[in-house]
Protein backbone atom coordinates (compact mmCIF):
# COMPACT_ATOMS: atom_id res chain seq x y z
CA UNK A 1 0.00 0.00 0.00
CA UNK A 2 1.51 3.43 -1.31
CA UNK A 3 1.57 6.04 1.96
CA UNK A 4 2.77 9.44 1.68
CA UNK A 5 3.49 11.00 5.18
CA UNK A 6 3.73 14.76 5.63
CA UNK A 7 5.54 15.77 9.00
CA UNK A 8 7.39 19.70 9.51
CA UNK A 9 4.01 22.06 10.01
CA UNK A 10 3.25 24.23 12.54
CA UNK A 11 2.85 27.07 14.36
CA UNK A 12 5.50 30.02 13.01
CA UNK A 13 5.21 33.93 13.13
CA UNK A 14 5.68 35.75 10.32
CA UNK A 15 8.91 36.06 8.62
CA UNK A 16 9.73 32.72 10.15
CA UNK A 17 10.92 29.80 8.43
CA UNK A 18 9.47 26.06 8.16
CA UNK A 19 10.82 22.69 6.22
CA UNK A 20 8.27 20.07 5.58
CA UNK A 21 9.11 16.66 5.49
CA UNK A 22 6.95 13.79 2.93
CA UNK A 23 8.18 10.30 2.85
CA UNK A 24 6.49 7.82 0.71
CA UNK A 25 6.63 4.00 1.15
CA UNK A 26 4.63 1.28 -0.12
CA UNK A 27 6.55 1.87 -3.73
CA UNK A 28 9.43 4.14 -4.51
CA UNK A 29 8.87 7.49 -6.58
CA UNK A 30 12.84 7.92 -7.58
CA UNK A 31 11.55 7.92 -11.32
CA UNK A 32 8.56 10.51 -10.72
CA UNK A 33 8.03 14.02 -10.37
CA UNK A 34 6.42 14.77 -6.81
CA UNK A 35 4.76 17.98 -5.77
CA UNK A 36 3.00 19.76 -3.10
CA UNK A 37 -0.45 21.69 -2.85
CA UNK A 38 -2.15 23.56 0.00
CA UNK A 39 -6.00 24.32 1.16
CA UNK A 40 -6.77 27.11 2.99
CA UNK A 41 -10.51 26.84 4.96
CA UNK A 42 -12.86 27.29 2.38
CA UNK A 43 -10.78 27.49 -0.73
CA UNK A 44 -9.70 25.22 -3.50
CA UNK A 45 -6.56 23.28 -3.28
CA UNK A 46 -4.04 25.20 -4.80
CA UNK A 47 -0.57 24.52 -6.05
CA UNK A 48 2.48 25.24 -4.47
CA UNK A 49 6.14 23.73 -6.12
CA UNK A 50 6.75 20.41 -7.78
CA UNK A 51 10.02 19.03 -9.02
CA UNK A 52 10.95 16.40 -11.35
CA UNK A 53 12.29 13.09 -10.82
CA UNK A 54 15.83 14.29 -10.26
CA UNK A 55 14.56 17.45 -8.84
CA UNK A 56 16.51 19.18 -11.31
CA UNK A 57 13.48 20.64 -12.35
CA UNK A 58 11.02 22.73 -10.00
CA UNK A 59 8.44 24.86 -10.41
CA UNK A 60 6.91 27.15 -8.21
CA UNK A 61 2.96 29.10 -8.20
CA UNK A 62 3.73 32.90 -8.42
CA UNK A 63 3.31 33.05 -4.73
CA UNK A 64 5.28 31.41 -3.27
CA UNK A 65 8.15 31.97 -5.82
CA UNK A 66 11.60 32.96 -4.35
CA UNK A 67 10.28 31.88 -0.65
CA UNK A 68 9.86 28.47 -1.41
CA UNK A 69 12.07 25.46 -2.09
CA UNK A 70 11.53 22.33 -3.18
CA UNK A 71 13.91 19.35 -3.35
CA UNK A 72 14.02 15.78 -2.42
CA UNK A 73 15.99 12.55 -1.66
CA UNK A 74 15.20 9.43 -3.76
CA UNK A 75 17.20 7.53 -1.71
CA UNK A 76 15.01 7.97 1.21
CA UNK A 77 12.35 8.39 -1.07
CA UNK A 78 11.50 11.80 0.63
CA UNK A 79 10.81 15.01 -0.82
CA UNK A 80 11.30 18.49 1.01
CA UNK A 81 9.55 21.99 1.14
CA UNK A 82 12.12 24.59 2.38
CA UNK A 83 9.77 27.24 3.07
CA UNK A 84 10.99 30.92 4.56
CA UNK A 85 9.76 34.23 4.65
CA UNK A 86 6.51 33.05 5.72
CA UNK A 87 3.46 35.34 5.82
CA UNK A 88 -0.42 34.44 7.45
CA UNK A 89 -1.63 34.02 4.02
CA UNK A 90 0.45 30.71 3.34
CA UNK A 91 -1.48 29.33 6.26
CA UNK A 92 -3.49 26.18 5.25
CA UNK A 93 -2.71 22.13 5.35
CA UNK A 94 0.01 21.37 2.85
CA UNK A 95 -0.78 18.43 1.26
CA UNK A 96 2.35 16.04 -0.90
CA UNK A 97 1.77 14.46 -3.91
CA UNK A 98 2.69 11.72 -6.29
CA UNK A 99 2.50 10.62 -10.06
CA UNK A 100 2.99 7.22 -11.28
CA UNK A 101 3.80 8.91 -14.86
CA UNK A 102 7.70 9.24 -15.40
CA UNK A 103 7.01 12.17 -17.26
CA UNK A 104 5.09 15.28 -16.87
CA UNK A 105 5.07 18.32 -19.40
CA UNK A 106 4.92 21.68 -18.86
CA UNK A 107 1.84 23.31 -16.71
CA UNK A 108 0.65 20.06 -16.04
CA UNK A 109 3.07 19.98 -12.78
CA UNK A 110 0.35 22.53 -11.36
CA UNK A 111 -2.76 20.40 -11.82
CA UNK A 112 -3.78 18.38 -9.08
CA UNK A 113 -5.11 16.26 -11.17
CA UNK A 114 -2.20 15.31 -12.70
CA UNK A 115 -1.19 13.19 -9.24
CA UNK A 116 -3.00 9.66 -7.80
CA UNK A 117 -0.79 9.68 -4.43
CA UNK A 118 -1.70 12.23 -1.67
CA UNK A 119 -0.79 12.41 1.90
CA UNK A 120 -2.78 13.19 4.32
CA UNK A 121 -2.01 16.65 4.74
CA UNK A 122 0.20 18.60 7.97
CA UNK A 123 -1.27 22.57 9.01
CA UNK A 124 1.04 25.32 8.32
CA UNK A 125 -0.34 28.56 10.53
CA UNK A 126 1.24 31.22 10.41
CA UNK A 127 0.49 34.49 12.81
CA UNK A 128 0.79 37.90 12.30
Amino acid sequence: QVQLVESGGGLVQAGGSLRLSCAASGRTFSSNPMGWFRQAPGKEREFVSATGWSGGMTYYGDSVKDRFTISRDNARNTVYLQMNSLRPEDTAVYFCAATQSRWVIGKAYSNKDTYEYWGQGTQVTVSK
